[in-house]
């Protein structure tokens, strides 16, 4: 469902032989090494510390040491021009400069083993069962408060806790129905959860159209390395929007809702809403009549059974939330309380992403599903508790602090790279509003060779995988993700919007999985 670019890659691109006979194989007893990469003490996601290509990357490592010198910057290089000819942008509203920007990308993919995969797979469903059974109660019973589990205080202080949605039943009692997780890996390669997206998570275009054309640029070690496809996500995203329609259509109108042009993630909207083949609106296209939702076309109105909402929970509608809001349409939630249209995700999600909320998501898996959680949290301080406070203050030289209620990599203090200012000035902020702030220990996290300067250094990461979730035992975590990767050296900040970039997820199929086709067979 990709578009296809062919005037974007070159000619060589398609039949490099370069490619053509790799001298090893996965499994091999002679796994090569990466010639003039050093590892630096970090846990390396593609090679050992002897740069020894781990089993599921030894074609790739392979690949790159018999490249001519200056191939892999000119594939890079094709790389960059096909993702701005298709016109790949995201917004950073702060830059003065200009706010279009190409999102930076990077040449080596990530490659991540089957068994690997099979955990964070089983972690994931896990998480967004637990997360969803947490909204459907706290916006209804409050056992979980009641019981003693969580803080009622804590959850009702969030700002993305909306009183409005008390009450709320979401079909099938799905509240996330689309889940960004982001994990880490540590210096012995263990996965965490660093924080859960479950109101309207971005990044996934990326995914896409990076699989897209790293398959033009590495066709034989793509297909030597059995790499599971990413692909199908529109069309697993367009049929989980069919099944939470309303009770009793069977043919639903879906479309999906935007703020404009204006917002960072415009390209995406517009994409999803193109490769699904329904219809992008904002909210001046859409108008509420006897608790039913219409679309106005140039015959008149149409009925919307299903929307893909990219606004904000309180902006979609005017007459329940914020007043000011262009973005909405004013009585949405009179249609959705009365089961006439479907909201992906829901309402009120925001509460259980809130990076307070965040340390009790273990705790919740433990109290609905009497499980341990498969993936662990990081560790984390909860400053507005006395004794972790205190903890935080004494030790700010060491710890990560970030404050709850930002996101897009602001509003975070990295201890042992701030200044005695820094430190200081955060210091302050916690006092003053302690139930704002939580505190991590600083994670050496994984890192995968990365192209700096033409040459392949380590560059700190995380993933972002995408969920799409239909019921409680309906839920498909796509095999990979958005990688994304710190570009400046020595940093742990992996957002675009503070200078990171993205790489290929590359995951390894079991036997009896599908693999992804070639370029040719798209």
């Amino acid at each position: 469902m990709v578009p296809s670019n062919s005037q974007s890659q070159s000619q060589s691109q398609n039949s490099d032989p370069v490619d053509a006979s790799p001298n090893t194989t996965s499994g091999s007893t002679h796994a090569p090494q990466l010639a003039g990469y050093q590892c630096d003490g970090f846990f390396d996601e593609m090679v050992d510390q002897q740069t020894t290509a781990r089993p599921d990357a030894e074609l790739l490592v392979d690949l790159i040491n018999r490249m001519p010198p200056g191939e892999l910057l000119r594939r890079q290089n094709a790389i960059e021009r096909s993702l701005y000819q298709m016109g790949i942008t995201f917004t950073v509203y702060s830059d003065e400069a200009g706010t279009e920007k190409i999102m930076p990308f990077d040449v080596v993919p990530r490659t991540i083993s089957a068994m690997l995969w099979q955990h964070i797979d089983a972690g994931l469903k896990q998480r967004i069962k637990a997360l969803n059974m947490f909204l459907s109660d706290v916006y209804g019973d409050q056992n979980i408060i009641n019981d003693g589990i969580i803080p009622r205080d804590i959850v009702e202080s969030a700002p993305s806790f909306l009183p409005e949605c008390m009450g709320l039943k979401p079909p099938r009692d799905v509240w996330c129905h689309i889940t960004g997780t982001d994990l880490v890996r540590d210096n012995s390669g263990a996965v965490y959860v660093l924080e859960d997206n479950l109101r309207c998570p971005s990044g996934v275009s990326y995914v896409l159209q990076n699989r897209h054309v790293m398959k033009r640029n590495f066709p034989q070690v793509f297909s030597g390395s059995r790499v599971r496809p990413v692909n199908d996500y529109p069309s697993r995203l367009y049929s989980m929007l069919q099944a939470i329609a309303p009770a009793g259509v069977t043919n639903p109108t879906i479309a999906v809702l935007t703020p404009g042009v204006y917002n960072s993630a415009y390209y995406e909207h517009s994409y999803l809403a193109q490769q699904m083949g329904v219809e992008l609106v904002e909210g001046r296209d859409l108008v509420v009549k006897n608790k039913h939702v219409y679309m106005l076309t140039t015959v008149g109105l149409q009925k919307v059974d299903v929307i893909y909402r990219r606004v904000d929970d309180t902006f979609i509608d005017p007459k329940t939330f914020r007043k000011d809001s262009c973005l909405g349409v004013a009585g949405l939630m009179d249609a959705y309380r009365a089961g006439n249209v479907s909201l992906a995700n829901a309402p009120g999600t925001g509460v259980a992403d809130d990076k307070v909320v965040y340390a009790y998501v273990p705790a919740m898996i433990k109290y609905y599903l009497g499980e341990e959680a498969i993936l662990a949290n990081v560790p984390t301080y909860i400053c507005q508790r006395d004794e972790d406070r205190k903890f935080v203050l004494a030790n700010l030289d060491k710890l990560v602090v970030k404050a709850a209620g930002e996101s897009g990599g602001y509003g975070i203090l990295i201890g042992p790279h701030a200044s005695p200012e820094e430190r200081a000035e955060f210091a302050e902020k916690i006092r003053l509003d302690p139930r704002n702030y939580i505190a991590q220990p600083t994670l050496q996290l994984s890192r995968v060779p990365t192209l700096a300067n033409g040459i392949l250094e380590g560059r700190h990461v995380d993933l972002r995988p995408y969920i799409l979730c239909s019921g409680q035992d309906d839920i498909w975590v796509m095999p990979g993700g958005l990688t994304r990767v710190a570009l400046k050296k020595g940093s742990l900040v992996v957002n675009s919007s503070q200078g990171g970039g993205s790489k290929d997820t590359w995951v390894t199929a079991e036997a009896g999985q599908e693999v992804a086709v070639d370029w040719q067979n798209e």
